[in-house]
């Protein structure tokens, strides 16, 4: 492809990061109804996740396991505090710093979460890739994210 006489690296098909970000749209799109029963969106089930694997972190360590930036991650914060999923506190050491925690109704959204990666992949399951097939796609794009994030 590269290669080819008349390349062009404008041409929207040469894009390696327009099926990137075509496939991630369409994969969160996938998602919009499983989440929709929990009434979040799609980053606001990132910031679970986050915590489902470790309650009462600081918003920069959340900042840093999403890659996005603090300005784009507090009003996220903040809606789902106001939603009742996190509670947004001073840490007592650091006035400086904000610690995030679930509250009683982000714990209990982990239980009804639970299903949700099964039902993706039954949903995903109509398309031609197998499993095999995806977790080597994983393998390459968490490469390319350690590569460019650094």
């Amino acid at each position: 492809m590269l290669l080819e006489e008349n390349y062009n690296p404008l041409k929207l098909e040469n894009q390696i990061c327009f099926p990137l970000y075509s496939v991630s749209r369409l994969l969160i799109q996938q998602y919009k109804p499983l989440l929709d029963e929990l009434n979040i969106t799609y980053p606001q089930y990132l910031v679970l996740l986050v915590l489902w694997e470790k309650n009462e972190i600081p918003v920069k360590d959340i900042s840093e396991k999403l890659l996005l930036e603090t300005n784009t991650l507090t009003p996220l914060l903040k809606r789902m505090e106001t939603n009742g999923y996190l509670q947004r506190n001073r840490s007592k050491t650091d006035e400086r710093m904000v610690i995030i925690s679930l509250t009683k109704k982000g714990k209990d959204a982990h239980q009804k979460a639970l299903e949700i990666p099964q039902k993706l992949v039954e949903k995903l399951d109509c398309f031609s890739v197998d499993k095999k097939e995806m977790e080597v796609m994983k393998s390459i794009l968490d490469k390319v994210i350690a590569t460019v994030k650094n």
